[in-house]
């Protein structure tokens, strides 16, 4: 077999022919913008198969210590894909604001919304639908990809698939991390008893910061202003750890009206949340523990990861913003300022991100009682 025909070079190079699939009616402007979103959708397909490869990991029980390698490598690979996407934009800069005027208007209503392997993305990760801001007309997001007629279409068809196709990732991670054995046991106990142990040094590292800053020449004001933001931290924390936080309503979002307070969370429900959490600051606490090394680097390989998109987001609004400036998006969106509010509010691992705020130094960790269940296993 030849080059050409393992990866279907004149198949590819034939796909560039727009409105009329003639690409002689074709300007170099318009190739170029379409040729780079066909790039990223050959992008967004690679992060999905890695995404499923990663997800079908944790779906087991027990997953399998040897697999966590695997898992992590797709979560590497999908960070430097979402990298080198981030950089794309720069080739879409080079379009000025009249060059794409020239053929925008014969794109509406296509919008970018309408990739149905970003939706598929988010979907698989573990999105919440609540969370989902609306395009512009449609009530859902899975209106906006729907055809002309109001027909399912390909992309529909996709997205609905991937819907059917199990849970997310978050779900199985979560799963993963609450079996995660605390201090020897994978118990409720054990997790809690563990969570009243990191409360108890959290507040004293943030009695220790507050006496430094009552050393600094503070005025009495200030004092008691920084003492009650240190409360509210500690409080906050403890809530966050307990399981006592409530989630927040959603705010609406151009025209979106805000939804009802969520229920509360059931006992069960908290009592998950506070294995999930435990295991969290368990793994990121005492990381060179052996058999907690492989742990910790899936859960900040999901951070990094995370962070690698919402940054391609940031970074596709301020390309669109310099290209176009706020104009009304092709498919009838806020453009700019909604791009900007996916960036700002679409986050998957939110436990994970919160946990940065009450991590503590080596220092001042709670000894473990049973350190030695994570050394390094050798069989005679």
């Amino acid at each position: 077999m030849n080059y050409w025909e393992y990866i279907h070079v004149e198949e590819l190079l034939a796909l560039q022919g727009g409105f009329d699939d003639d690409e002689s009616k074709v300007g170099n402007d318009e190739a170029l913008f379409i040729v780079v979103h066909q790039v990223y959708e050959l992008w967004f397909k690679l992060i999905l198969r890695e995404l499923t490869t990663a997800r079908d990991i944790f779906r087991q029980n027990p997953v399998p210590d040897i697999q966590l390698a695997a898992a992590t490598r797709s979560f590497k690979r999908v960070i430097t894909i979402f990298e080198q996407a981030t950089q794309h934009f720069q080739v879409m800069e080079t379009l000025t604001t009249r060059d794409y005027l020239g053929f925008r208007d014969r794109l509406i209503p296509a919008s970018g919304f309408q990739s149905a392997q970003m939706r598929e993305i988010e979907i698989i990760l573990g999105l919440d639908d609540g969370l989902r801001i609306p395009l512009g007309r449609e009530g859902s997001y899975k209106e906006a990809l729907r055809g002309a007629d109001g027909k399912p279409s390909p992309a529909t068809h996709r997205v609905e698939a991937r819907i059917a196709g199990g849970a997310s990732l978050k779900s199985v991670v979560s799963d993963w991390l609450s079996r995660t054995p605390i201090d020897g046991a994978a118990t409720q106990e054990a997790a809690d008893a563990f969570i009243e142990r990191i409360i108890a040094a959290h507040r004293g590292e943030i009695t220790r910061r507050l006496a430094l800053a009552q050393q600094q020449a503070l005025s009495p004001d200030d004092v008691d202003r920084l003492a009650a933001r240190y409360e509210k931290e500690i409080s906050a924390a403890a809530d966050f750890l307990r399981g006592d936080d409530e989630p927040a309503a959603d705010p609406g979002f151009h025209g979106k009206p805000p939804s009802a307070p969520p229920p509360p969370r059931t006992p069960e429900e908290r009592a998950y949340l506070r294995r999930v959490r435990a295991a969290i600051v368990f793994l990121e606490s005492y990381r060179e523990l052996p058999r907690l090394t492989w742990p910790r680097e899936v859960v900040d390989s999901l951070v990094e990861m995370e962070q690698r998109m919402l940054i391609w987001r940031q970074r596709h609004a301020r390309m669109v913003e310099r290209v176009i400036g706020r104009r009304t998006g092709t498919g009838g969106s806020a453009g700019v300022d909604y791009l900007d509010q996916t960036a700002l509010r679409y986050r998957v691992f939110s436990d994970v991100w919160a946990v940065r705020s009450l991590l503590l130094r080596k220092e001042t960790l709670p000894p473990l009682s049973h350190e030695e269940a994570y050394g390094f296993r050798i069989e005679d």
